[in-house]
């Protein structure tokens, strides 16, 4: 009996011990300023996809984007591409930027 409580207990304990490594993996995952710069700058393009924007959502569209890796997608981000302006016509700083394609490839993968 004495066994089956101890093994019980630390189940229990290595469990507890793990909770906060994933609330703050969760939260690193999703920066609120990320999210709101997507909300008020990038939806209006990246929402539909418009002229060749990635779609959020969309798994296929964004491989090809990633893949590159972050370094490549926050030079188009800071100096455009095609239709997209240079920051995304913001005034935002490279942190929330980062913050914005990060939401993104999130939400897309």
């Amino acid at each position: 009996m004495f066994k089956r409580s101890a093994k019980f207990a630390s189940v229990v304990v290595l469990a507890a011990g793990m909770v906060p490594a994933l609330a703050s993996a969760e939260g690193e995952a999703v920066n609120p300023a990320g999210e709101k710069l997507y909300k008020s700058a990038c939806l209006a393009c990246h929402m539909a996809g418009v002229a060749g924007a990635p779609k959020l959502g969309d798994k296929a569209a964004w491989a090809t984007v990633t893949e590159k890796g972050m370094d490549a997608m926050m030079q188009i981000t800071i100096n455009g591409k095609g239709a997209m302006p240079p920051r995304g016509a913001t005034q935002a700083d490279d942190a929330t930027l980062q913050a914005a394609v990060e939401y993104m490839v999130a939400k897309s993968q």
